[in-house]
């Protein structure tokens, strides 16, 4: 079976593990500060926060801006849940945007009409949460220029980019954001297991994170050895020794890994040329370095003899995987029952046509040749 996504584990990420449990830590340790200082240097950042989960990575960031009940913060709609629920959690509204219908990314005219939707609505908005999607970067400048005259944080879920550029820096290297968020679940470039981080050029917000993490707790004045405060409500969203090994050891082959990528997305673009009138190859917004996390097509349904739910049923069947990234968040029942129903055409228009194939650092020519193949053959094309 090739699945759309799994981890690249190998004999030194598993002695590295074995050697934390060998070792006198398990839960946050040396292992945790090696990992924050190699992911702080990776993306040309002053800091990096090390969690729990891409989830909580992002609610610790809206944390640290101190989102509030009576604000808002302004999302795309084409994402994973977390990155709007993020915003819930703080007790903030969330006012979707559209995107781009081609690439999935909110571009400066999507945020824009979100701002104007949100001032409609009467509310003030603390923060947005541009997206990078597949590992493509979204236009931070852009993004950042025009919250920077309305004084609106910008915090970047980089779940998916970690290992790319942009504007000839890192992803998260913050020269245009506040904050980026990073996820390490098993389907990423980067695994943990599961494991999240925040990089920051911003003292305060690396330190409020690293608090909030561990419960609120702090020791900042001389205290009895067995002593705490807890100025702020924290929680638990520590990482544990065990995952940063792991992270630290995966890391270290992260070029490697957006190499391999890399090599697996033009395979797959050359495999597919010429079917541009039923399969559109992923549009690639800018010609610089790109951490691929997913190969996603986008495939003229109207002209197929086939719907998606059964293209992928035939593909399974034929040991090959596939998903969806994402359904509009904003047509999420729980969202609908809160803000009613929006017209986010660009959103729409991505969502029914798009479909992610098997990309990860352990296949080969081979298996991307077999996936179009197969593909090639259900489509009778």
């Amino acid at each position: 079976m090739l699945p759309y996504g799994r981890q690249n584990i190998e004999d030194d990420d598993i002695q590295a593990v074995v050697n934390v449990l060998k070792g006198d830590f398990l839960t946050t340790g040396p292992a945790v500060e090696a990992f924050e200082e190699k992911l702080a240097h990776a993306t040309g950042s002053k800091y990096a926060v090390a969690c729990s989960n891409g989830t909580t990575a992002l609610h610790l960031a809206c944390l640290a801006i101190d989102l509030k009940d009576d604000e808002c913060a302004i999302v795309p709609t084409i994402t994973f849940l977390a990155t709007a629920n993020a915003v819930r959690y703080c007790g903030a509204n969330v006012v979707f945007s559209d995107v781009d219908a081609r690439t999935g990314l909110m571009r400066a005219e999507h945020y824009v009409e979100a701002l104007s939707y949100a001032e409609k609505m009467g509310w003030s908005v603390k923060a947005v949460l541009p997206v990078h999607l597949a590992g493509q970067a979204v236009d931070l400048k852009d993004i950042a220029d025009i919250s920077q005259k309305k004084n609106i944080k910008v915090i970047a879920d980089a779940a998916h980019a970690i290992g790319g550029t942009y504007n000839d820096s890192p992803i998260g290297s913050c020269s245009y954001e506040d904050m980026s968020t990073f996820s390490f679940h098993p389907v990423k470039t980067i695994a943990m297991g599961e494991g999240g981080a925040i990089t920051t050029n911003n003292k305060d917000y690396a330190a409020s994170m690293k608090v909030r993490r561990h419960h609120g707790m702090t020791r900042d004045v001389p205290m009895d050895p067995w002593a705490y405060d807890m100025k702020h409500l924290g929680y638990n969203y520590r990482v544990t020794d065990i995952q940063c090994a792991l992270g630290l050891s995966q890391l270290n082959k992260l070029d490697r890994f957006i190499e391999k990528r890399e090599a697996l997305v033009q395979h797959y673009n050359q495999q597919l040329d010429g079917l541009s009138d039923h399969i559109e190859i992923p549009h690639r917004v800018r010609a610089e370095k790109t951490g691929w996390h997913l190969y996603a097509i986008r495939l003229n349904f109207d002209a197929l003899d086939i719907s998606r739910n059964d293209l992928m049923a035939a593909l399974k069947e034929q040991n090959v995987g596939s998903q969806v990234h994402y359904i509009p968040v904003h047509t999420q029942p729980y969202y609908f029952d809160l803000y009613g129903e929006r017209n986010l055409a660009g959103a729409q228009k991505y969502f029914e046509a798009t479909l992610s194939l098997p990309l990860y650092v352990q296949m080969n020519e081979e298996d991307v040749i077999h996936v179009v193949d197969v593909l090639k053959g259900l489509l009778k094309l």
